[in-house]
């Protein structure tokens, strides 16, 4: 078991822990089309990914003239839930990663994510994840501002008794990278080569501690840190 020299690790949920944006971004155009903005999956990825639909209202407006209602989201959320009940998957090597730091942290750990809570516990149920978590599910709609404010980390690192200073955040886009480094925590970076992760480059400007690329790999990067190169 390794030693982790933090008090916590909070997880971001989408990309992080669970495949989800190629699904939900895949509904959001499909709506979007529906609207009269013709858009892909990866066009809307690039737009989209690392914020919440209901904030970007402004930009759905200046391209479809559609004001955004409660019954226009209400019927989004649906279909992405539906969407993501049938296709989700987990990232490569998420599980891994939070069962042993579980197990090093007795605990300790947290998923604060952007999304409705519905949607996380959903995806964590899916992927076979919600017991490690449950209890400790921390949902940007439920605080006065989301990602990239720092409100949602600030609210799990109180909620677990912990500085936030002494955690890590692992996050996947500039967005929620922006939103560890306001909390003061420890940010680090996961950045695959596939679409709808914020690039190397871009997370660092955001001010993350380090960059990696294989998920299961993190419970070893966070025990040798900070010792290792960054």
């Amino acid at each position: 078991m390794p030693s982790i020299p933090f008090d916590a690790v909070l997880f971001d949920c989408d990309g992080v822990l669970v495949d989800s944006e190629p699904i939900t971004n895949r509904v959001l155009a499909q709506m979007l089309g529906e609207l009269g903005w013709q858009l892909s999956t990866q066009e809307a990825m690039r737009l989209f990914i690392g914020k919440a639909v209901r904030d970007e209202g402004a930009l759905i407006h200046a391209k479809t003239g559609f004001t955004l209602t409660p019954e226009w989201l209400a019927a989004f959320r649906e279909r992405r839930n539906a969407a993501l009940d049938s296709d989700l998957v987990e990232i490569a090597g998420a599980p891994l990663a939070v069962r042993t730091l579980h197990r090093a942290l007795d605990g300790r750990i947290a998923c604060a994510s952007g999304a409705d809570r519905h949607k996380v516990r959903l995806q964590l149920e899916k992927v076979g994840l919600l017991d490690a978590f449950d209890g400790r599910i921390f949902s940007g709609h439920e605080t006065p501002r989301s990602k990239p404010a720092p409100d949602v980390y600030l609210a799990a690192a109180e909620a677990l008794g912990v500085d936030p200073a002494r955690c890590a955040v692992v996050e996947d886009t500039v967005t929620g990278a922006t939103a560890g480094v306001a909390a003061g925590a420890t940010v680090f970076g996961y950045s695959p080569s596939d679409l709808g992760h914020s690039g190397p480059e871009a997370l660092r400007a955001a001010g993350v501690a380090h960059v990696f690329n294989d998920m299961a790999q993190l419970p070893a990067l966070l025990a040798a840190w900070p010792d290792m190169t960054a």
